[in-house]
Parts: C-alpha cells; structure tokens; sequence
C-alpha cells in the first residue's frame, strides 16, 4: 500500500480523520468519533503497526482513551484512562497530552490537574509518575485560562521535558525518576517576580532529534505594555535554550507579537522555526490579518508568511497543540483554528490552503505518514 499522509483533528465536537496520498492534491474527511465531546490530544504511533490514541474529555461521564487498529475507521475505549490513587485528593479534569514512551507498548499522558501518568501496555493500564506528579511545587501550581495542565511532554534520552500551565518547565535527566523546575531566562508577566524559580504559564515546547539540547518555547508573553506591578517584561513569550532547558533566552525580537501558543520545528532543519503570533488581549490574529511567521536561523530573525490567507477582518487563535509537519519529501505544515479552519502550508509555509472550513473549533492537530 502506498504512503498516505493521516491527520487527527481533535475538536470541541469529537474527533476527525483526514487522510490524502502523499501527493496532498485532496483529503478525504470522516468523523466525528466520539460526537459531542472534546479531544483535547491525539497520537499517531508509527511503532509497527500503526495505531491512533485519542482522549475523550466528558464533565459528566468522565476521562476516556480511545484507540483505532484501523487507522481511524474505528475505535474502541481501551481498559483503563489516566487516574489518580485512591485517597490522592485529586481528579482528572481533563487529558491534555499523549507521547510515545520507549517500548513499542509505553505511552505518556499529561493530565489536567498537572500530573504524569505511564502505559506500558498500550493504555490498557496506567500508573502514575510521582516525581512530578508528587513534587514539593504541586501545591504552588496555579491553573492559567485553560485549566492547570500538563500540555508537553519531550523525551531525549534519558532528559524529558515537560511543560505545565502554569508551573512552567520540568527537566529530568534520570528518565523520569526525579524532575526539577528549569525556568531561568523564563519570564512571568502575572507575578511580582518577573523571573521566578516556578508558575510561569508556558505555552508549548518544541525539539528536533538532530540538535540534542536545543529546544524552543512559546510562553505566555504580551507584557511589554504592562504597567502593573514589577513594570513591563517585554521579549519574554519566545525562547530558546541550547543546555537542555538548563537556560533561555529570548528570541521574540522581530515578531509583531510574542504571544502565542503553538511552536514547531522543520523536521529538515532545527534551525527553522514557526511561530503563530496572536494579540495578547484578545488571542486573535493581529489586526485582523492572519501570517504564520518563519525563523530560518534558530530565531535571530523572522519572517512573515501569508500568501493564501485572508488579508483582513479574520479574528483566529491557533491553540497550543493544533500545528504539526508531516515528513514527507517536501514537509508541509499543518494548522487548526477555534473558528474550525484546517490549513496547510506547502513549500515551507510560503503557500497556505484551507482544507477544510467548518469542522469545530479545533484543539489538536496530529500528522503522521502511514
């Protein structure tokens, strides 16, 4: 069978698959799985036979995976979701994240109250990781407007990042076992410290396999007009560490705006870099005019893409989740709107498209060749 470019799109009402050849010409649609419930993550595990992992967030029924066999023509509840011990005080609110773990069965699962759970058998069972979903800061941890979320998680070995609105990053460097806040560079607009040990409201984080160490983040910025206590903190919503997250520093210089949420990386280039700004006060496009914006050089410049958008009165947020390449030849880019909008984005991102224009608002993008 020839490869075919697979997307999940997770949304408000369920979760749907799109699915095209590799030449990328027309997608087919199918869906909702799941009707009338949220999708906040998706994973498309390439590990052998490929399979695809999709929460089921429901305030009355509770916290559900779902799993497909199939590649999305249908899917089965597996055994057992994400949850906390007996008599732990807390509950899942909500799945925020799924990542593949190091076996072909393990998977990840960042969960909202901020907490990390472990499948070693394809999410039929979980247990939970109390190196950080027991650590000393857990108390401290305040929700952001998405809830108090566990939204990345990045394995390079035995380092693993995690970033948690709002706690800020998380660094272990003993596989898991142990992990400590690495947020120095990182910047909190809502504090009195404009630079705290933890609690900054951190968007995503992104890496790429062939820079070990480098990793790139969009954190809450938009203070640069602050007035409020401890004064403005400009530059502080882009950043790049090149230790392992050990330090940041800025690399919103540029940009019309250093506030957003996604952050993605060219699977050719760890040196190219995108962005989606968005205005701070109202998490839209700025001034109406939708542009995704492209670092060539690991983030001393920018660029702005919009060849293909709308050029005026288009008021879009692009959440944290909901942009990802796929890896084909000539990668393209993909991203979902709360308006409903699927893009993609050909040839780097210089020509956008719309696939689809009236889906749900969409809360994750997930992209795999199959």
């Amino acid at each position: 069978m020839s490869e075919r470019v697979l997307i999940c799109i997770g949304t408000k009402k369920g979760l749907f698959i799109a699915e095209s050849s590799k030449k990328r010409r027309r997608f087919s649609l199918r869906g909702p799985f799941g009707p009338g419930i949220d999708v906040y993550s998706a994973m498309i595990d390439t590990r052998g036979t490929p399979k695809i992992f999709a929460s089921s967030c429901h305030p009355f029924f509770g916290m559900k995976i779902f799993r497909s066999t199939d590649l999305g023509n249908s899917f089965k509840e597996t055994k057992s979701a994400p949850a906390f011990p007996e008599g732990d005080g807390r509950a899942v609110a909500n799945i925020w994240s799924l990542e593949p773990g190091k076996g072909k069965r393990e998977l990840w699962c960042g969960v909202e109250p901020a907490a990390l759970f472990r499948s070693t058998d394809n999410g039929n069972s979980w247990e939970m990781i109390p190196g950080i979903s027991k650590h000393e800061h857990c108390e401290h941890w305040q929700p952001g407007n998405g809830g108090l979320c566990m939204h990345t998680i990045l394995r390079d070995g035995d380092h693993i990042h995690l970033g948690i609105s709002t706690g800020g990053h998380y660094l272990s460097e003993d596989g898991g076992e142990t992990f400590s806040a690495a947020n120095t560079g990182v910047g909190a607009g809502f504090s009195p410290d404009p630079f705290p040990e933890f609690g900054q409201c951190v968007h995503k984080i992104a890496s790429h396999p062939d820079a070990p160490g480098r990793l790139y983040m969009q954190n809450h910025g938009g203070w640069g007009d602050w007035d409020g206590p401890g004064g403005r903190r400009p530059d502080i919503g882009v950043l790049r560490s090149d230790d392992h997250g050990h330090t940041w520093r800025s690399i919103a210089k540029g940009l019309p705006s250093d506030f957003g949420f996604p952050i993605c990386i060219h699977p050719d280039n760890p040196d190219v870099v995108y962005v989606v700004p968005l205005e701070a006060s109202t998490r839209t496009c700025p001034g109406g005019r939708p542009s995704v914006w492209r670092s060539e050089n690991g983030g001393d410049s920018w660029n702005r893409l919009s060849s293909g958008f709308p050029k005026k009165e288009s008021f879009f947020t692009v959440l944290r989740d909901s942009m990802q390449f796929d890896h084909l030849k000539s990668p393209a880019l993909y991203f979902g709107t709360t308006t409903g909008n699927l893009w993609i984005g050909r040839n780097g991102g210089e020509d956008w498209d719309c696939l689809f224009e009236s889906l749900p608002p969409i809360h994750c993008v997930k992209v795999a060749v199959v």
